[in-house]
């Protein structure tokens, strides 16, 4: 069966020792494609990093744009710098993640506010999906999807979802899709289990997030893209459907929304 982690961070330092070896376990695993979202300050190199991995290897896509955290150095010369890095690579399939974070507040809430809705401008400039990371966020995040995003065909994903019931529903009815990752099977996760079952199949993805939120039984390890099926496999008991209904419509789903050719 063949299966996509729909966000990774395997360019990352957690995986300098044993990248090559990460990636041949997910492949050996099912899983087809991967696609990496770079994170981190946008001057420092981040970005070009996670493109050249998903240069290097057929089945690896990437994302790029600036975190909720490092909000606070996005401007002109970063906006410069990734669009022109989008526009050299065909293997940069959305722009993300972006969003807001009031649960941290690495950078203030009103400049998380002003540099989320100006990247969302730009993905649509750029014709890009987007990838949305929303924590303690929910109204403020679904306010700039809909009044930037107005019209716009080709949405996103909110990524690792854990928002409520109300705001993925939102998101859905704006064209969004809604990512599950390995903190769906945690013990004491049952109200997030409660909305991935209130929600149509057709609009959800799993992925790992790695190397955070190792699922169940796996947890304490560092999380990569190869147990991205045990998200799969949770969601397919949620929705009392097999496993093999999972993987193609969680496919089907990645491939209509990023259409990576």
């Amino acid at each position: 069966m063949p299966f996509i982690d729909s966000h990774c961070h395997i360019d990352g330092p957690e995986f300098d020792a044993d990248r090559d070896e990460v990636i041949a376990r997910a492949r050996d695993a099912g899983v087809t494609t991967m696609l990496n979202v770079g994170t981190g300050d946008p001057q420092s190199g981040a970005f070009e990093r996670a493109v050249e991995i998903a240069n290097r290897h057929d089945d690896i896509y990437a994302a790029v744009g600036v975190h909720p955290h490092d909000a606070k150095v996005f401007d002109d010369a970063a906006a410069t710098r990734l669009t022109d890095l989008v526009k050299r690579n065909n293997k940069v399939i959305a722009w993300g993640e972006i969003g807001l974070d009031y649960h941290y507040d690495h950078s203030p809430s009103e400049v998380q506010r002003e540099i989320f809705r100006r990247q969302l401008r730009i993905a649509r400039d750029l014709n890009l999906p987007v990838v949305i990371h929303s924590r303690e966020a929910d109204d403020d995040t679904i306010s700039a999807l809909r009044e930037e995003l107005n019209g716009y065909d080709r949405a996103g994903v909110l990524h690792c979802f854990g928002g409520s019931l109300q705001m993925a529903r939102e998101a859905i009815a704006l064209g969004f899709y809604i990512s599950f990752a390995g903190n769906l099977t945690f013990k004491k996760a049952d109200n997030l289990r409660e909305i991935a079952r209130a929600l149509p199949l057709d609009r959800l993805l799993v992925e790992t997030d790695c190397p955070y939120l190792t699922p169940v039984p796996y947890r304490g390890k560092r999380n990569e893209p190869a147990r991205v099926i045990e998200t799969a496999k949770c969601l397919a008991v949620i929705h009392g459907r097999s496993l093999e209904e999972i993987s193609r419509i969680t496919g089907e789903n990645f491939g209509t929304l990023f259409a990576p050719e």
